[in-house]
């Protein structure tokens, strides 16, 4: 043995050739800082080892390393100086690897991301197997490579392809990899290791040219100046095309990558480090990770919820077909669960299937799955009109239209068709659960369970408790939701939840304006290209649908009187009451239609104007944002108090994922705590006199002079 470590050994295999394994004591290698500590012992000891000819870097498990330990990085970000030392002592461990006086092969399975990625990078062959995913994600959390993956990647593929790698963060497979030049051979799973050491003989033998492989990614980057120059032009405009303004990690990279271009390896990896330690301070960095975080503790909740179930759902059952259902019956059958689509009329059974065949043809034409696949998911969703259909099922998902008395008498239907331990949920967006409840006999076994549309692109699912919903229930529905590939998120009952409960405030905020004068599409402008939303208030209401926003407005009216009120007089209201209903007519705030080449058109209309008495008054962009989002904000912190929503982090995974809240600014509780408490609430006080739901609680208030976090703990 010529090292062994808690998560790395290091011995002879054969003929002086040596092999580094990653094998950490949890479910996958990554390079926490004990890890890298113990990666720069095993190669040092590598490296003063006699008789060593070759070395192969190989992982224990199914997957290669994940990348570095991000819950280490919000302590190891806080202190600047730290963070230097640290990226600037982790870099130069993987200098070590490179500088072995031997040749090196990295043996890929499974997941090479990250940090993962860039220790294969400093070997000087790559052989990965089919199942093998490389990549570099770390704009993802607003941050470029750390470990010389920024130094390395253009000097073995070359700077264009390097550049769409690092500024994307997308993984790529083994042979989309080896396309690029950086891996050298595919193998089945089976033949990786041997593989591996076939190509270490091989250089050891001198049949290839390891010092040869090795002289580019310690030289400049051997690129012309022209070709550079155009190289890096063209992705400063895809960049500044697709992240903006608001992202700055790619454009990081890409002054990085340039710095260091006529560098060799140790000022390259200067400038590296330099890009990447003041990544770390911005507050885009640490909105990301924080999603990072909140996504792992959200999936960790439900993971423990699943591994509680009593009862597995094998088979489910969705009532209400059309465009809803049809996209409830794919994901379920898409992901493995057959499901039985019951409708009362065939013709909103054949639109529920042709909803499903039209996203599985999508998949078919990307090349996502073959027409086999698509026709054996499509088999196992049964179409039918007869309540018989649905009695054997584990799970009822009720998803008819949006109507208490309506989806009551259905539920109540129902629960007397399907065995008396088969879960019942509703697919309701603001209905309370506890209404819905007093249609069955048996309420533990109920509980709502929140679609968002489309249902096969938004990850968020909202399970809601009711007061009699049984653990058993809830566990089970999580678990399925799980199953069809979504993010669950519990949260209690009350009107519109949470997702739509916190909506509301922001569109009345964005209402008010409105009806005040000012232009609904300048503010669509500002929220967009300044405050970060895919989409502005008007716009997002003409896409909700007018008419189930105006009809939202009576709901939450109902559950938070002083707060919420009706305003028949609103801009929301007088839209709905003169039919335009938003995209699913082609009126609303915008006309809808096509243009010339058939593509779809969004304009503003002129009458919409003229019916608002919208004069144009001119307020400030801050004053746009303050007037949406302070109401927002202080709904979540509501919801947080009355213990609706269970954290802060889930409370901003439900927004990110449900509604598209800006990832840059990490969530309304992020968004809250980057803009400090204590500013918020003197922020919020300047706009009190507007109403209730501008008035920050004294809960806030109170955290604000304490100095205190939402995230503490």
């Amino acid at each position: 043995m010529i090292y062994q470590g808690d998560s790395i050994r290091v011995e002879f295999v054969t003929d002086g050739i040596a092999e580094l394994q990653f094998a950490a004591a949890g479910s996958v290698n990554k390079f926490d800082q004990k890890t890298l500590e113990e990666f720069s012992q095993a190669l040092a000891k590598l490296a003063e080892t006699k008789d060593l000819r070759g070395v192969i870097v190989t992982s224990s498990k199914p997957t290669f390393i994940v990348g570095a330990d991000i819950t280490e990085f919000q302590t190891l970000f806080a202190d600047l100086e730290q963070t230097k030392t640290w990226v600037h002592k982790a870099s130069r461990v993987f200098d070590q690897l490179e500088d072995l006086p031997v040749p090196t092969v990295a043996a890929i399975t499974g997941f090479a991301l990250g940090g993962g990625c860039e220790a294969t990078l400093a070997c000087d062959y790559r052989v990965a197997d089919t199942t093998a995913t490389i990549g570099l994600p770390e704009v993802k959390l607003g941050l470029i490579p750390g470990f010389g993956g920024v130094v390395r990647l253009p000097r073995i593929i070359g700077p264009d392809n390097a550049l769409e790698w690092i500024t994307t963060g997308k993984n790529n497979s083994a042979v989309a990899a080896q396309k690029v030049g950086l891996v050298d051979a595919v193998v089945a799973p089976e033949k990786l290791r041997d593989a591996a050491l076939e190509v270490v003989k091989q250089a050891i033998a001198g049949d290839l040219d390891w010092q040869a492989k090795r002289q580019p990614k310690l030289e400049a980057l051997q690129a012309n100046d022209t070709e550079l120059t155009m190289t890096l032009v063209t992705a400063k405009g895809m960049v500044a095309a697709k992240a903006g303004k608001h992202y700055p990690a790619p454009h990081a990279a890409i002054k990085a990558i340039e710095q260091g271009a006529r560098h060799e390896r140790e000022e390259a990896l200067n400038a590296e480090n330099a890009a990447f330690v003041g990544l770390t301070q911005t507050d885009a960095c640490q909105a990301q990770v924080g999603i990072f975080m909140a996504d792992q503790m959200v999936k960790g909740k439900a993971k423990k919820a699943a591994k509680q179930a009593s009862k597995e759902i094998k088979s489910a059952a969705v009532l209400g077909a059309g465009i809803m259902g049809g996209g409830i019956a794919y994901q379920s059958a898409y992901k493995g669960v057959p499901v039985v689509m019951k409708d009362i009329r065939q013709e909103a059974l054949d639109q529920g299937m042709a909803e499903a065949s039209k996203i599985l043809g999508k998949l078919v034409e990307r090349g996502k799955i073959d027409h086999k696949k698509m026709a054996k998911i499509l088999s196992s969703i049964t179409p039918t009109l007869l309540d018989e259909a649905v009695k054997d099922v584990d799970i009822v998902v009720e998803a008819v239209v949006e109507n208490p008395d309506v989806k009551g008498k259905v539920l109540a239907g129902m629960e007397d068709v399907v065995a008396d331990d088969a879960i019942i949920v509703s697919n309701t967006s603001t209905i309370s659960i506890d209404r819905l409840a007093k249609n069955l006999k048996d309420p533990s076994r109920f509980c709502g369970m929140h679609f968002f549309n489309p249902v096969h692109k938004m990850p968020l699912v909202e399970i809601i408790r009711g007061k009699d919903t049984s653990d058993e229930t809830v566990n089970a529905v999580v678990a399925y939701a799980s199953r069809m590939g979504k993010t669950a998120i519990v949260v209690n009952d009350c009107p519109g939840f949470l997702v739509n409960r916190v909506l509301f405030p922001y569109l009345a905020g964005f209402a008010g304006m409105v009806d005040e004068g000012v232009d609904f599409a300048g503010i669509d402008k500002v929220m967009e290209k300044q405050f970060g939303w895919p989409m502005g208030p008007a716009y997002l209401s003409d896409v909700v649908g007018i008419d189930t926003a105006d009809h939202c407005t009576v709901v939450m009216a109902d559950g938070f009187p002083s707060r919420m009120p009706r305003d028949t007089s609103s801009a929301i209201a007088k839209l709905a009451a003169a039919e335009r209903y938003g995209q699913k007519n082609g009126k609303g705030f915008y006309n809808y239609g096509v243009d010339k080449k058939g593509r779809p058109s969004k304009e503003k209309a002129p009458e919409v104007y003229e019916m608002l008495g919208i004069s144009g008054k001119e307020v400030s962009a801050d004053e746009i944002i303050a007037r949406t989002m302070v109401p927002m904000v202080n709904e979540c912190v509501r919801c947080l108090e009355e213990g609706i929503v269970g954290s802060a982090a889930e409370c901003d995974i439900a927004l990110l994922y449900g509604l598209g809240f800006p990832p840059f600014r990490g969530g309304p509780f992020r968004y809250l705590e980057t803009m400090g408490l204590a500013n918020f609430v003197e922020l919020a006080d300047k706009y009190a006199h507007l109403g209730e739901m501008y008035q920050v609680t004294d809960g806030l208030r109170e955290m604000a002079k304490a100095g205190k976090s939402y995230f503490a703990g």
